[in-house]
């Protein structure tokens, strides 16, 4: 049995599956975090985890906080680049924040822990339930599809 045929955007870049994001976004400890603060848009550094399609991470009171609570509709971004060999990868996952029951956060804390970097008193387990995720691949030259000489 063969490999799916690799599918590419516009630019070259390699269109991944959502079963590849959600591996590649298992593999790293950090992502960012896009949420609207005052109208704008805020980005803040979480380290997380992930299970099936959520991504779970803690934070104390504040805007991630709110925003959780009113079940905001954010975006989630993990990436690898290598600059020297201009390879990479990034994944988008958008969905709606929730802030996770004390009972089922206990739970999640005996299989699961989550330790904030930042050192926080009130910590809150939040869920991001995905909804929607986009990956793309920056391949090693060779690999990447080239314009014939005729649609140049």
């Amino acid at each position: 049995m063969s490999a799916p045929p690799r599918r590419f955007d516009h630019t070259g870049l390699q269109i991944i599956d959502d079963d590849e994001c959600l591996k590649l976004l298992s593999s790293v400890p950090v992502g960012r975090l896009v949420y609207t603060r005052g109208g704008l848009p805020a980005v803040r550094l979480v380290n997380f985890h992930t299970n099936h399609r959520t991504v779970l991470f803690a934070t104390a009171d504040g805007d991630k906080y709110r925003a959780a609570q009113r079940g905001d509709v954010v975006a989630f971004e993990a990436d690898t680049v290598d600059p020297d060999r201009h390879r990479g990868w990034t994944v988008t996952a958008t969905g709606r924040l929730s802030v996770v029951d004390p009972a089922e956060a206990a739970l999640v804390e005996h299989t699961t822990p989550i330790r904030p970097w930042a050192a926080n008193h009130d910590q809150h387990l939040i869920r991001l339930t995905i909804e929607v995720l986009e990956g793309r691949r920056l391949l090693a030259w060779a690999q990447r599809p080239h314009p014939s000489e005729g649609e140049r």
